[in-house]
């Protein structure tokens, strides 16, 4: 039987977007149930199984009530399997990863559990969880996208199936473009809305002399959360990718995303970017947003903004816009992916019950749909579109083919984004430029790669 490896591991926080969502049409096939999970009535297990499901809040709070809709979908899976009793807990963001690392170092994890990949690899590549390949099938498989697939392995193992995603982009208050009679300014009439620095700029300075009471752009530095955002934001303003090809070394400290991590520096100065950046978190940026107090925001999604919609402190229109590029070219948007993975806590008939519970809440006729909508998120798979009926999700769709190669699947990407922020800051507050910033980072977080490897090959 294998038994969890002792010792706390060093997981770090990662910004899981809250997935809630104000009710909306839909026009979208219903996915179709995988080869794990094709019993439509109830199993005849001889023992009944007890599994345990450790979830953060990744779907909508039903009335107010964290919780209240996983008890739903548990409910609607016991009509189906009652001999798999399903305890459930939910983790907050905040203390989650923290309880998770006592549980696994103590040998008392979970069974099953909704998460995102930067903890979830870190899980696989410590031989933590159950492979999940056998549910993964040649349809399911050709109708997820490498980037996508990317985040869900280790090697040729599967350790999270892949349900919901979105692309990382801009958040932008349209209401105050439109009260200061410079909508014009962004690319709204463009298909793709992709649009220039120089375009982005503009922006900015008309939002500082037409609306002087709303900040222009949001930037943030004081942790780990919500790192996809920077990191995006500078490889896009200056044209460069977060890693090479082939993860073997971080690309991001070319001398053009130095530059733009000195715009940024200067925009604080120059009051285009919010001041006290390296004080601020992405929770903080977002706040400022939901006051109708910020124009552009960071980190934004389709899942953030759908949770959004009942926490405006401000009336007003939020889009999204893709982060713009030195000369106006493609953007690079990470993909945000949400799944489930297993923890082999040595009990086959655990893990086995564990992935019925995937396979209802991912591939259910009835419930798979409701579960993609309540998360606020697109499908993982292609082939189901049109969950929403609303244009700032069409245009997310479109999106997607922005999608670069994730940064979170590379060896030591748990200790690499230890570095990042801290980095962020020394340049915030004029302790180096952007690129020695940047160099910084990269060479510091190379060591780390090199000792990941290192210790995947013992």
């Amino acid at each position: 039987m294998r038994t969890f490896k002792k010792g706390i591991m060093s997981l770090l926080g990662i910004t899981l977007i809250s997935t809630q969502l104000a009710a909306c049409g839909s026009t979208a096939e219903t996915p179709k149930s995988s080869e794990a999970g094709k019993e439509t009535t109830p199993s005849n297990t001889a023992k009944p199984v007890e599994i345990t499901w450790w979830n953060f809040p990744s779907f909508q709070a039903l009335d107010g009530e964290v919780g209240k809709y996983e008890k739903q979908v548990i409910a609607a899976f016991n009509q189906k399997n009652p001999d798999i009793k399903v305890n459930l807990e939910m983790l907050t963001f905040e203390a989650g990863p923290e309880k998770l690392n006592v549980a696994i170092a103590s040998n008392t994890a979970p069974d099953v559990i909704y998460d995102a990949p930067g903890r979830i690899l870190d899980w696989g590549k410590k031989d933590l969880l159950a492979p999940l390949n056998d549910m993964i099938t040649d349809e399911v498989k050709n109708d997820v996208s490498p980037a996508l697939m990317k985040q869900s392995m280790v090697g040729d193992q599967v350790y999270m199936y892949p349900i919901n995603t979105a692309p990382f982009m801009l958040g932008v208050n349209k209401t105050v473009f439109e009260k200061i009679g410079a909508l014009n300014l962004l690319p709204l009439d463009r298909p793709d809305r992709t649009w220039s620095f120089d375009e982005y700029k503009k922006a900015l300075q008309a939002v500082k002399e037409k609306a002087p009471d709303v900040i222009p752009s949001g930037f943030f530095a004081k942790s780990q959360a919500g790192d996809q955002g920077t990191r995006a934001y500078i490889s896009n303003l200056g044209n460069a990718s977060f890693f090479t090809d082939d993860y073997s070394k971080v690309a991001i400290n070319t001398d053009k995303a130095g530059a733009a991590l000195d715009w940024i520096v200067q925009g604080v100065k120059d009051k285009l970017v919010v001041g006290g950046s390296e004080s601020l978190t992405g929770g903080d940026v977002n706040d400022l947003f939901l006051q109708g107090k910020l124009a552009i925001s960071l980190n934004y999604s389709p899942v953030l903004r759908a949770q959004n919609v009942t926490l405006k402190k401000a009336e007003f229109e939020d889009i999204l816009l893709p982060f713009p590029t030195i000369d106006g070219a493609k953007p690079r948007l990470e993909p945000y992916l949400g799944g489930m993975a297993v923890f082999n806590n040595g009990d086959d008939a655990k893990i086995a019950a564990s992935k019925k519970l995937i396979d209802f809440i991912a591939n259910d006729p009835e419930w798979g749909k409701k579960n993609l909508i309540q998360t606020g998120g697109l499908s993982a798979r292609n082939s189901i579109t049109g969950l929403y009926n609303d244009p700032e999700y069409t245009y997310a769709e479109k999106a997607r083919e922005f999608y670069t190669n994730p940064p979170t699947v590379a060896d030591g990407y748990a200790e690499i984004r230890t570095y990042w922020f801290p980095e962020l800051q020394r340049a915030l507050i004029g302790k180096a430029t952007g690129k020695e910033a940047l160099d910084s980072f990269a060479e510091k977080a190379n060591e780390a790669i090199t000792k990941a490897k290192a210790e995947a090959k013992k």
